[in-house]
């Protein structure tokens, strides 16, 4: 039995994770009704960022630009989970454009995206999870 299965990250640790995934999910509110997407993304000096064509993603965040987004990863015996909270702008000035340019980021399917979003950071929260049997419910 582990004595204790989940695990607060620190803030440096969470970011290092964020680091190291590849897929995270977008989650956003529009009208009350809520809406995800799985995205490729680069997380980096502070900030993350991805790629889209233009849509429905797009088109909700305009209307509002607080976001969620979560990545996580497991094996066998353990597991992460990163939330990040915070606003979703879509960039749109050359000079950021050109730097996202530079940055290891690009769409995973052959489609034409033009556009670069950029989440900032309010607030990111993780945790480590030990996985294992329930311990007993009821005990004797």
């Amino acid at each position: 039995m582990v004595d204790n299965p989940v695990q607060e990250l620190s803030t440096d640790e969470a970011w290092e994770l964020l680091g190291k995934g590849a897929v995270g999910r977008l989650a956003v509110t529009v009208g009350g009704h809520p809406d995800i997407f799985p995205v490729n993304y680069y997380a980096g000096e502070g900030r993350i960022l991805f790629r889209t064509a233009e849509g429905t993603k797009l088109s909700e965040l305009v209307v509002n630009e607080n976001v969620a987004f979560e990545v996580d990863s497991y094996d066998g015996d353990a597991g992460w989970s990163v939330v990040v909270k915070g606003t979703a702008r879509i960039l749109s000035r050359n000079d950021e454009i050109a730097a996202a340019d530079e940055t290891p980021l690009s769409p995973w399917i052959p489609t034409i995206k033009y556009n670069y979003v950029e989440i900032a950071a309010g607030n990111i929260t993780g945790r480590r999870f030990q996985f294992g049997p329930e311990p007993e419910r009821y005990p004797v």
